[in-house]
């Protein structure tokens, strides 16, 4: 059984003087996480430092974003080659903020996540729904175009090495949570679409972890469901301790 994948994504908080201070006391917060792996995505100017600071604590480290090219003029851009040699193991691609404020579709996604394939990163792909298509109950449409583009032209050795993240776009930051029941519903869904593209096997095996206002209170509900491998944790995460306490759920 695959141990427990908790990402904290810290989004566009802390400067490299926060970050260490944030690692600091999450070093004393977190003494053993043998059995779960723990992931945290601080924004590009505290990579450095939050590797350095997380050495030797089998904590892993995640960028927020990558782009979809290796090098070139691109101004403001950092590529998956200079993601993997600053530390990073993991990467975010198509949080539901970079579709929704940035403009990025599926075919932009698509190409990061090959990216990151190729320079060994593994790339966290982020789908989900509006309140508005939940709505019109288009939930399952609009997942499935987001994975099947998402994962378009990339072959089975490659897709093993991809996580993906169910985050419902009407639950975050909102202090709204899909119930356990309703995440782990969508989660089998996700696995099925994933198995019409790489098969069965494959899809019952593929890490699928939830998103969407997770926080010490809900954790364990989230993580009784067997369909649920783990989270995406937001605005819970910039505190040491109540990431530690999901953490430990």
């Amino acid at each position: 059984m695959r141990p427990p994948l908790i990402v904290g994504n810290w989004k566009m908080h802390k400067t490299i003087r926060e970050a260490r201070e944030y690692v600091g006391l999450l070093r004393v917060e977190l003494k053993e996480t043998a059995d779960r792996q723990v992931v945290l995505a601080p924004p590009f100017t505290a990579l450095g430092a939050v590797a350095e600071a997380l050495a030797g604590t089998g904590i892993e480290l995640a960028a927020q974003n990558v782009c979809d090219r290796d090098e070139g003029a691109a101004t403001g851009e950092v590529s998956a080659r200079m993601l993997a040699e600053a530390g990073c193991r993991h990467v975010l691609i198509g949080h539901s903020e970079r579709r929704a404020y940035y403009g990025e579709d599926d075919a932009l996604i698509n190409r990061k996540l090959k990216s990151a394939l190729q320079h060994g990163l593994q790339p966290i792909l982020c789908i989900g729904e509006t309140l508005s298509q939940r709505e019109a109950d288009q939930t399952f449409d609009v997942v499935t175009r987001q994975l099947q583009e998402g994962l378009r032209g990339v072959g089975l050795s490659e897709a093993t090495r991809a996580v993906v993240a169910y985050e419902p776009i009407w639950a975050i930051g909102t202090g709204l949570t899909a119930s356990p029941e309703q995440a782990a519903a969508m989660h089998v869904f996700i696995r099925g679409v994933v198995s019409s593209i790489y098969g069965e096997d494959f899809g019952l095996k593929v890490p699928v972890i939830y998103g969407g206002s997770v926080n010490p209170a809900n954790i364990k509900a989230l993580m009784a469901q067997r369909e649920i491998n783990g989270v995406l944790v937001g605005g819970a995460s910039l505190e040491a301790k109540s990431f530690s306490r999901i953490v430990k759920f």
